[in-house]
């Protein structure tokens, strides 16, 4: 009887085992399921995330503005702003966004909207070639600047290609002039002790340099190049304001300083006031604007602005598989 009793005991003991290992397995696996289904959404998600991403870029590789096709006439606009660099290169900007606009159909008139302070006088020099020789090849349709805030230097440089420039009252242009700047710590690195270790071959190979200090002649050298410069820029608006231009009368104005819309106007550096809206309407007579500058904001996300390590890294992300 004693016998029976405890095989009963042991029997109910061991059913309890089973059932424990049981619910831990059921548990288990339903983990393992929770983890496979979260394991699935997230990569929908992704794959969703990358498709969307592709799409976004295709559309802005393909979607350029020599594809609007609109019946009705109207305004082109293309944006010449920031610091004139290599980084952004307006010149690219410019000979792409003029190139769509003559492509298309029922543009009456272009209009470089400007807000820049300058920079490059190469990408400017540049800029006002092709603007020149693409107004040539494209004699019927006109090409006005309209500064907003400011055109500036190589901005201005660039403006004065163009068949007639607007500004408001308040803005600042004109800046016709050259610098250049560096910084001398030689008397900073006597005073700390310090020596400079320079080999070059050339006497001039280290002009510029702000630890050594400037020769007489390296002097003369920058103010011959920036002069050489200088004539060049002067020589360019010349030939693009012609006789609009009152320089003999206003010698300043080749100085580098910078005027209002109000001053400009009176020794030539704009031709009248107006804006987009009032230069498209009044003058054009195509009210309705469309913007043919280039989008190139997508390749630059994923181009020069990413470093190399970051760019492998979300290439070998997207090269994943699903």
């Amino acid at each position: 009887m004693k016998n029976d009793k405890m095989d009963f005991t042991n029997h109910d003991h061991n059913n309890n085992i089973n059932n424990w290992e049981r619910g831990i397995l059921e548990k288990l696996l339903l983990e393992v399921y929770k983890v496979q289904q979260r394991t699935r959404m997230w990569r929908w998600v992704w794959r969703i995330f990358w498709i969307f991403l592709l799409l976004i870029i295709i559309s802005g590789i393909f979607g350029t503005k020599s594809e609007v096709k609109i019946r009705e006439n109207h305004t082109a606009v293309i944006d010449l702003s920031g610091v004139i660099d290599s980084e952004t290169n307006q010149a690219d900007v410019l000979h792409e966004g003029l190139e769509n606009a003559y492509k298309a159909k029922n543009v009456k008139g272009i209009i470089i909207r400007a807000n820049s302070p300058g920079g490059s006088p190469v990408i400017s020099s540049i800029a006002y070639q092709e603007i020149r020789n693409m107004k040539a090849k494209n004699p019927n349709i006109p090409v006005y600047v309209v500064i907003e805030d400011m055109c500036a230097s190589g901005c201005y440089y660039i403006a004065s290609a163009a068949d007639k420039i607007y500004a408001d009252q308040s803005s600042l242009v004109g800046s016709i002039g050259v610098i250049g700047s560096s910084f001398d710590f030689t008397g900073l690195i006597e005073k700390l002790g310090i020596k400079r270790r320079v080999k070059i071959a050339g006497n001039n190979k280290d002009m510029g340099d702000p630890f050594v200090p400037e020769t007489p002649e390296q002097q003369q050298i920058w103010k011959q190049m920036l002069s050489s410069i200088h004539n060049q820029f002067i020589n360019a608006v010349k030939q693009g304001r012609g006789n609009r231009l009152k320089y003999t009368e206003n010698p300043d104005v080749f100085s580098g300083r910078a005027y209002t819309g109000e001053e400009g106007k009176a020794v030539g550096l704009i031709d009248d006031y107006g804006n987009i809206y009032t230069i498209s309407r009044d003058v054009i007579k195509a009210p309705v604007l469309v913007n043919y500058t280039p989008d190139n904001k997508w390749s630059k996300l994923l181009g020069r602005h990413l470093s190399s390590e970051l760019q492998h890294n979300i290439q070998g992300m997207m090269q994943r598989p699903w």
